[in-house]
């Protein structure tokens, strides 16, 4: 079978199987009728069709689709889910870790985004000598956008 079509089956038998329980209405899965459930299918799959075509991209995509739609679903129906920025870097970090244990790349990236999961997850309780660490987070957080304009921009110029 054709690899495009290997992962387009694996949409359909997930699609098809996801609108087959919400038609028959079982309601061991109705916290799944929703749309994390999407982004779960989809991650699903490119962890399937990667693993299958030992393509490590399908695989960083899929296990990041598969952890958002995971925590995405876990705000949605669970009290205790823990709902922090973090979680992305602790997603992202982890995806590059695997990346980095079957591919051997991706090892910076992974240990400074699973660093700064961690560090923030954990601020709760930081000391009173690292107060300054809120101040430059909430910088961060306001400005983010202009850093991903910046990446952008030297996408365009510099990497050609």
């Amino acid at each position: 079978m054709n690899k495009q079509h290997a992962f387009v089956a694996y949409l359909l038998i997930g699609f098809g199987t996801y609108f087959l329980i919400r038609q028959l209405d079982l309601q061991l899965f109705a916290n799944f009728y929703s749309w994390p459930t999407f982004l779960l299918i989809v991650g699903i799959a490119y962890l399937i069709h990667g693993y299958t075509i030992k393509n490590e991209d399908d695989i960083f995509i899929g296990f990041i689709l598969t952890g958002l739609g995971i925590h995405f679903h876990g705000i949605e129906n669970y009290d205790f889910w823990f709902d922090h920025w973090s979680i992305f870097a602790l997603i992202f970090g982890l995806a590059y870790m695997i990346r980095f244990w079957r591919t051997k790349k991706g090892f910076i990236p992974g240990v400074i985004l699973l660093t700064i999961a961690f560090f923030m997850i954990f601020s709760v309780s930081l000391p009173s000598w690292f107060t300054w660490i809120y101040g430059v987070v909430e910088f961060l957080e306001t400005f983010w956008p202009v850093a991903l304009i910046a990446i952008g921009l030297y996408l365009l110029k510099f990497k050609k």
